[in-house]
């Protein structure tokens, strides 16, 4: 990448071919598919923007109640409601394309041979500028299994985007798991160009009044605050294990909080609940870390990725 010539610092970032203006992103599930955040956010400031996730046939979800706040965080079990991929390209993308920021699909599915598919019919249509795999979802013919917590699983997935798509990879990983960075590597084997990480935490919560659980599903993902020591543990695990960028997830509400998570490996990071209160968090994130190099006179944010000092004498 070409120096800045106006002697601000640099944040341009590249992940896996897919080359960023910034390192915000939005996280999946959090930003809608980008139209409903326009009237609250300048869009065209963003790195990339992550749209719902999206599925071969709609999905209507879980039945309500799918929210519930938690001492630091939320816990949703919205079911991934989307809209399919057919509404989507015809309806969704359209709008998109008008966007200068770049576009990544999150996408899901049932079985491997849908993950294929999909990213074959999304990599069909311009607009789009990467998929992001979520390898959460249950695998309906190995009993359920959710593709995210079987290393071989998750690389047959992984194996099976890459074979139908000339996008760059970014496969969503799971914290569900004893090792994640044992998870990490069989996706970098399977052909994913970067991992995501991480997603929700498995959570429940029960009223005690009426001795029901809060969540119609009983259990949902936990998000927020409460997450970010997890995920920045497991950032800075995977990103010592694999050979590919890194994109940090989980409780990130703040420039510092991001700028933890560039230090522990992250080559760029994902806002999600935060964007549910405070629609102006992606902007205020962005602005937070030009102001953290200009004061620590970095002239690039990429000087930042893994530079945590761990056991070294001041």
């Amino acid at each position: 990448m070409a120096a800045i010539s106006d002697g601000s610092p640099d944040l341009r970032v590249e992940i896996g071919g897919l080359r960023l203006r910034n390192p915000v992103m939005t996280a999946s599930g959090t930003f809608g598919y980008g139209k409903e955040f326009s009237h609250l956010v300048n869009l065209h400031r963003l790195g990339a923007v992550v749209v719902k996730g999206i599925s071969l046939e709609p999905r209507p979800g879980n039945p309500p109640p799918r929210v519930v706040e938690t001492s630091c965080g939320m816990l949703n079990a919205i079911g991934l409601e989307n809209v399919g991929v057919k509404c989507f390209l015809d309806e969704k993308l359209p709008w998109l394309r008008e966007m200068k920021t770049k576009v990544v699909v999150n996408i899901l599915a049932d079985s491997v041979e849908e993950y294929g598919r999909l990213a074959a019919e999304l990599s069909g249509s311009d607009g789009i500028d990467a998929l992001e795999v979520n390898i959460s979802c249950p695998n309906v013919r190995k009993g359920g299994v959710a593709f995210g917590t079987d290393p071989a699983m998750a690389a047959e997935v992984t194996s099976s985007v890459r074979s139908h798509t000339h996008l760059p990879v970014i496969v969503k990983l799971s914290p569900n798991v004893t090792d994640i960075a044992l998870m990490a590597r069989a996706v970098e084997q399977g052909g994913a160009d970067a991992v995501s990480l991480i997603n929700t935490l498995v959570g429940m919560a029960i009223d005690v009044h009426t001795r029901r659980p809060k969540l119609a599903n009983i259990i949902g993902g936990l998000s927020g605050p409460a997450i970010k020591p997890v995920a920045l543990r497991m950032v800075w695990e995977v990103s010592r294990a694999v050979h590919i960028p890194v994109i940090g997830i989980g409780g990130i509400g703040s420039a510092e909080d991001a700028i933890e998570f560039l230090l522990a490996g992250a080559s760029a990071i994902q806002v999600g609940t935060a964007n549910l209160y405070d629609p102006s968090a992606c902007e205020s994130i962005l602005d937070g870390i030009s102001r953290y190099l200009e004061e620590q006179q970095e002239l690039s944010v990429r000087a930042l990725v893994g530079s945590i000092r761990c056991g070294e004498a001041e």
